[in-house]
């Protein structure tokens, strides 16, 4: 019975079908408080369009979002609950790997044969055994150590081995973006790119969420997570930066309150398409990224540090 019990806390631990295994009472999504996107633009008329575009997105779906949008080129910036703490399920992952090149660099030196096939599990196919291997090896105090140096100060490491607890916002995830993006002290030019090309190969059936709209013309990096747990329903979540044709943006949706994986997925797809559109809007005809119509929900039953 113990060792059921520590596989089960395990599950949770890895931040990703959780519900599945906890027992849970059935949620009950109540529909949001009319949200606010507040946007700015250097574009005339830009920031107007998103708003009412992101707004008319979220209309009759349950759940509470958060939004993050950051889009360079025309100094364009969407926020909505900005500093509201969710549970992070696999997005933690990104900081995961942040962490483990920036502690490398400091010590002068590459990833290990070892750490880069943990790292490219991690990331790409959403790994909970490779992260929990690397969250130990780093320790808590690394990953608080660079969340500092990153200015994350509203990300809370999970305790006890519980990565996909960590408690993230979309203030910090988009700051963490931003630093993969361009150059920056924190994070090594080969680190960002490390970073983004095991962002952009993460299998089609986890590609769900932001890059949903997202015109052919600019490169996809994203990393999603999800959870069940008694309390909040389904948390669902997808950060995702997009460049490429002249494009260089950044978008970040958190949810919770969900009833279903797939219910959050929508909500967080009919946003990102209504943000992709409205960025980079294309002519008749023109591809559009368009993802699976059945999500990879991963599974892991393995304690944390095992």
């Amino acid at each position: 019975m113990t060792h059921w019990i520590s596989r089960r806390a395990g599950v949770l631990a890895a931040g990703v079908g959780a519900g599945m295994l906890i027992p849970c009472v059935a949620a009950t999504p109540a529909a949001a408080a009319a949200p606010t996107v507040s946007c700015t633009s250097g574009k005339a008329g830009l920031a107007a369009k998103l708003q009412k575009d992101i707004t008319a997105a979220m209309k009759g779906r349950k759940g509470t979002v958060a939004i993050g949008l950051l889009d360079r080129g025309t100094k364009t910036t969407c926020t909505l609950r900005g500093s509201t703490a969710y549970d992070s399920a696999s997005v933690v992952k990104v900081t995961v790997l942040a962490t483990l090149l920036w502690d490398a660099a400091k010590h002068n030196r590459y990833l290990t044969a070892r750490e880069s096939t943990l790292a490219k599990a991690m990331i790409t196919k959403s790994d909970n055994s490779a992260t929990s291997t690397l969250w130990k090896q780093l320790g808590v105090t690394k990953v608080k150590g660079f969340l500092t140096a990153a200015g994350m100060t509203q990300t809370k490491p999970g305790a006890n081995g519980y990565w996909g607890l960590t408690r993230i916002t979309v203030r910090d995830e988009q700051k963490l973006l931003a630093l993969i993006t361009a150059k920056n002290s924190v994070l090594s030019d080969n680190s960002r790119a490390y970073l983004l090309k095991l962002m952009g190969q993460v299998v089609s059936s986890q590609r769900w969420g932001t890059p949903a709209g997202a015109p052919s013309s600019v490169a996809i990096h994203v990393k999603n997570g999800w959870l069940q747990r008694s309390t909040h329903g389904w948390r669902v979540h997808s950060v995702g930066t997009f460049d490429g044709a002249g494009r260089d943006y950044m978008i970040t949706v958190l949810t919770q309150d969900n009833s279903t994986m797939n219910y959050g997925v929508t909500t967080i797809q009919n946003i990102a398409r209504a943000i992709h559109k409205d960025l980079v809007p294309t002519t008749a005809g023109t591809a559009r990224y368009t993802p699976t119509t059945t999500p990879k929900e991963a599974f892991v039953a393995v304690p944390p540090n095992g």
